[in-house]
């Protein structure tokens, strides 16, 4: 079975991100990329996460082929592939439905750094909002691309986020980052009017986060 780590690690994450409430019943999807075969595994459509194993999983080209799997791949897989070619970084992407990230962007707001977490995981101090676009369209993967240029994690109005990473773990942390930072600046809001990190405040803490942070200087 191609790619038989990477199926078992989409269907380990899709139930943690369900039982962690960044999706609803099968809201949401899931994949990874290998830039040396140039496939991307995943997840299929309409099938509870719960019920989802690894031979559900779709292996695919990022011009829509399908190469492995006898499932319909996610709604999303052009909006997927999408991100793979405009981030050369990119090994993974998590597209959730949470609750307060999707609220701010159906209010027609960005995701602030009200919190240091958020720059932490975005090198920058928002998540940028996009106008909305029908889910699983040639165009809202157009648009997503366009954005990812320079972030990477955008919102989706009316709909939800879209989150890359260096690995699936990488943009699992940024999605669920994200979803902390959005409820930290809803619930400021309900009582007046968050301090936000200023741009200077912001890089400080990137840089902080990226040189000493967990054991990155740790000497052997």
């Amino acid at each position: 079975m191609l790619m038989e780590k990477e199926r078992q690690e989409l269907v380990d994450y899709g139930n943690r991100m369900f039982a962690d409430g960044l999706v609803t019943l099968t809201s949401g999807n899931i994949s990874v990329y290998d830039p040396e075969t140039g496939y991307m595994a995943i997840t299929p459509s309409g099938i509870p996460y719960a019920e989802t194993r690894p031979e559900d999983i779709v292996i695919m080209t990022l011009d829509g082929k399908i190469i492995d799997g006898a499932r319909k791949p996610s709604s999303e897989n052009q909006l997927h592939a999408a991100v793979y070619r405009v981030r050369g970084d990119a090994r993974a992407v998590v597209h959730t439905h949470s609750t307060y990230a999707t609220v701010l962007g159906i209010a027609g707001q960005n995701v602030e750094a009200v919190h240091f977490l958020l720059p932490n995981v975005m090198g920058r101090a928002d998540v940028p909002l996009l106008p909305y676009v029908t889910y699983g369209t040639k165009e809202l993967a157009d648009e997503v691309r366009e954005a990812m240029k320079e972030t990477p994690a955008v919102l989706l109005q009316n709909h939800g986020m879209v989150a890359a990473g260096s690995s699936l773990a990488d943009a699992y942390t940024r999605a669920s980052a994200i979803e902390t930072t959005a409820e930290l600046q809803w619930r400021a809001e309900c009582i007046g009017k968050p301090r936000l990190l200023t741009e200077e405040e912001a890089e400080e803490t990137y840089r902080s986060y990226s040189t000493m942070y967990g054991q990155k200087d740790r000497k052997k």
